[in-house]
């Protein structure tokens, strides 16, 4: 039975593949793991129905026969773990330092990059703006350098491409073309190397005629 994972109807990123099932698209790419997706609105998201499945409301969701998951970085390591080695390797040490860089990828970097890159959005009218943004920067700042130094001269975060690195990627890439990012030359050449590879052009592909279409109709 083929995975099914919910997708934005009308994707608000405007197809530009920041929305996170992003994500889970491209690990079941890099898996050669077929999968369908099940677009939902806004308005059913709040639905009864949908709630039981994802109690905050929110995409994606991740069904396979009677497993049903949420959160994506819950659903890219069953990915991971459910349909082969391609993004966890087989040794147990290496394996767990890749865990580590996933939830350090959803943990650590993405909250000030999330807020910093929403803040305009969110709090746009408000007199504190620019404070609110600068201490984002500068929180964004202090784990932009930590990374930095940890990825080195490496193309990888450790070792071969793997978990750690396709979410670190996905959560970076909301930072692409920004002043903050033109700092850090050697994360701008990681996200490129992770945009390179065939499985996240297939998802990016597909995420983006999903959104050409619904501005069709």
């Amino acid at each position: 039975m083929k995975p099914i994972i919910t997708v934005f109807e009308r994707s608000p990123d405007r197809g530009r593949g920041l929305a996170r099932d992003m994500r889970v698209r491209w690990a079941l790419e890099e898996a050669e793991q077929d999968y369908e997706v099940r677009t939902v609105s806004f308005e059913a998201m709040k639905q009864p129905g949908y709630l039981a499945l994802q109690p905050f409301g929110q995409i994606p969701v991740y069904q396979e026969g009677d497993l049903v998951l949420f959160e994506s970085g819950a659903i890219v390591l069953h990915v991971a773990e459910r349909f082969g080695g391609r993004l966890l390797p087989e040794a147990p040490s290496a394996r767990a330092r890749q865990i580590s860089w996933l939830f350090a990828a959803i943990d650590t970097v993405e909250p000030p990059v999330f807020e910093l890159d929403l803040v305009d959005i969110l709090d746009g009218c408000k007199p504190w703006l620019e404070d609110r943004r600068q201490a984002l920067e500068g929180l964004a700042s202090v784990r932009l350098d930590a990374l930095a130094a940890a990825l080195g001269e490496s193309d990888w975060l450790d070792g071969a491409f793997g978990a750690g690195d396709l979410m670190m990627v996905t959560v970076l890439r909301r930072l692409s073309g920004t002043a903050l990012m033109g700092r850090y030359p050697s994360l701008i050449d990681y996200i490129a190397r992770g945009e390179a590879r065939p499985a996240f052009q297939r998802a990016f592909a597909a995420q983006r005629t999903l959104f050409e279409a619904s501005q069709a109709e």
